[in-house]
């Protein structure tokens, strides 16, 4: 079995958290109030922002053409990803650039900026490895049942390009990280700051700026 997937399934319990979670029940059926999903789209906006530049310390700190080039890929990505937040925003006239992140998303992309400045290669493939393979995991769990207004996200999660994108970064992992201490408890952090931010939209956090949701 190759290291992503041992470390995957050692985090089985937080994937089946994730995915019972009340925020992503309630994106999977349509139930989840509006305004939850605004504040989501806001912090996850911010969180993206981090995760960007944590890709960005990937490309600079490659020492060789095919990690560089794969972390350039998946830069790219997480750029058609904040193209839908993007989208989501002009909807709802939230001001992304004016949101403040609540203590989870700080949280969450401390520790990612963090990793990517100071740690091995390995060890950031490690802490950014759970976000993308947890997310095209949600994505093709609920697509069978999804309903609602939600469903752009469920697709765009569960869409065969985001599987590849998480499958580019589970191949960097096992090339460049060594079964270390260090490396499961990146990614086990990872993952159970994955589940803290998600709980953490649906309680609620700070308000998104520049409009409201109602009615939408």
């Amino acid at each position: 079995m190759s290291l992503s997937a041992d470390l995957w399934r050692g985090s089985a319990d937080l994937a089946a958290a994730s995915l019972d979670s009340p925020f992503v029940r309630g994106v999977a059926d349509g139930t989840l109030p509006r305004e939850r999903f605004a504040g989501y789209v806001a912090q996850d906006a911010f969180f993206l922002e981090a995760f960007a530049r944590a890709y960005a310390l990937g490309v600079a700190h490659s020492r060789d053409r095919a990690a560089l080039d794969a972390f350039a890929g998946l830069l790219a990505g997480v750029r058609d990803e904040l193209r839908l937040h993007d989208g989501y925003a002009a909807r709802w006239g939230i001001d992304l650039a004016a949101v403040e992140p609540a203590p989870a998303t700080t949280a969450y992309t401390d520790f990612l900026l963090a990793t990517a400045a100071l740690g091995e290669l390995g060890e950031v493939c490690a802490a950014m490895t759970p976000c993308m393979r947890l997310y095209a995991s949600l994505g093709q769990a609920l697509v069978p049942v999804a309903v609602g207004a939600y469903r752009e996200w469920v697709d765009t999660y569960a869409d065969p390009g985001f599987e590849e994108l998480a499958r580019t970064l589970e191949a960097l992992l096992d090339r460049l990280a060594a079964d270390t201490p260090a490396v499961r408890r990146a990614y086990r952090r990872a993952m159970e700051l994955e589940l803290a931010f998600f709980d953490s939209a649906f309680a609620g956090g700070p308000a998104p700026a520049g409009g409201t949701v109602a009615g939408q």
